[in-house]
């Protein structure tokens, strides 16, 4: 493999877990296209990406926990669905359109990110059971949902916290970050069988780290408000990535 690519993959390793670290996101479809042209096959590549996914948002959550940013309560109750939900999606994913649905999570994250950007008065807070339900549904639907297409999606995850479990912002950052973990860990091993680009893996995980860290830090310097418009832009950049990934 030359050296370029793999400081290509290195570079853009660190940017994606910077940006994921600050705004509570993975960012694995934005990884995504690198790792699999880089990789020694599609599938290699895409076991490679969701262990770095896990270890990013293992490192941001590291931080997010130290900070106090984490809804534990949430992640109990979302975390084993989404595993649950991922290896599912991973069992049925030959059967399905890969490419149609990577289009229709594209739209969704578009939706997301426009929603987030409006201006909007303050929204009363779910009861605390419609908050545990809305967590367990979104956290099943989104794992099948990754577990499909091969994808940790907490960039769908990040705004079902935020808009239908009431999550407070700075607190969804960790609670998806750590289900994403979770998620992650579950993916790598359901990939291992059939094989992973170890070499991009070490790679990218030890670009991502320091990225990670980096982003996780800067989280608390932002407000409320701006700490959403950087989650509505990257779900927008985000959304246009897996519509473009689906319908090439």
């Amino acid at each position: 493999m030359h050296v370029l690519v793999l400081v290509a993959v290195a570079v853009w390793c660190f940017t994606t877990a910077l940006v994921g670290g600050l705004v509570g996101l993975v960012l694995g479809n934005i990884r995504l296209p690198v790792i699999v042209f880089a990789a020694s096959s599609p599938g290699a590549g895409a076991g490679a990406n969701i262990g770095i996914s896990g270890l990013a948002a293992a490192t941001a959550g590291v931080a997010h926990v130290r900070a106090g940013r984490v809804d534990w309560r949430l992640v109990r109750w979302m975390a084993p669905v989404s595993v649950v939900g991922a290896v599912g999606g991973s069992a049925v994913a030959a059967a399905l359109p890969g490419d149609a649905l990577l289009v229709i999570i594209g739209v969704a994250l578009l939706v997301f990110g426009i929603d987030l950007l409006r201006p909007r008065h303050a929204r009363k807070a779910p009861t605390s059971r419609h908050a545990l339900r809305a967590a367990v549904v979104a956290g099943a639907v989104i794992g099948f949902l990754g577990g499909v297409v091969g994808l940790i999606l907490g960039s769908l995850r990040m705004p079902a916290l935020l808009r239908y479990v009431g999550a407070h912002p700075a607190r969804a950052i960790g609670t998806n970050l750590l289900v994403g973990v979770c998620v992650g860990v579950a993916g790598i091993v359901a990939h291992a069988p059939s094989g992973v680009d170890w070499t991009l893996f070490a790679i990218g995980s030890a670009a991502s780290i320091p990225g990670a860290l980096l982003g996780a830090r800067l989280t608390g310097r932002l407000d409320e408000r701006r700490l959403l418009q950087a989650v509505g832009m990257i779900l927008l950049v985000a959304g246009t990535t897996a519509i473009l990934q689906g319908a090439l």
